[in-house]
């Protein structure tokens, strides 16, 4: 499943109920975040257990900055709630399902 914060209260609540979630913190006029959107697309349709979350950091600093985003994308995957991973840059597909399948 692949979502877009649509509201700051929204995060935790889908950190909660979603015992894996991959958080995308991207830019609209980051070109590796643009290249890196399909791949994501793909990854959901494959993986469907980990729940994919979008957030533009544009729009949210305050959560790129509880985390610690100082580039992007940053990719930090929650496992029931934990955070379990850190990604910075781009990944192929191939490499992000790698690493979500570990």
């Amino acid at each position: 499943m692949l979502l877009h914060l649509e509201n700051k209260a929204d995060f935790e609540k889908i950190i909660k109920e979603n015992e894996r979630v991959l958080v995308d913190f991207y830019a609209t006029w980051c070109g590796p975040c643009r290249m890196l959107s399909p791949v994501l697309d793909e990854v959901s349709e494959d993986l469907p257990e980990v729940t994919i979350l979008k957030v533009n950091v544009d729009e949210y600093p305050e959560l790129s900055a509880r985390f610690g985003v100082t580039a992007i994308p940053t990719l930090i995957e929650f496992n029931k709630e934990k955070q379990v991973n850190l990604f910075r840059g781009y990944l192929s597909k191939e490499d992000l399902k790698i690493a979500l399948t570990k």
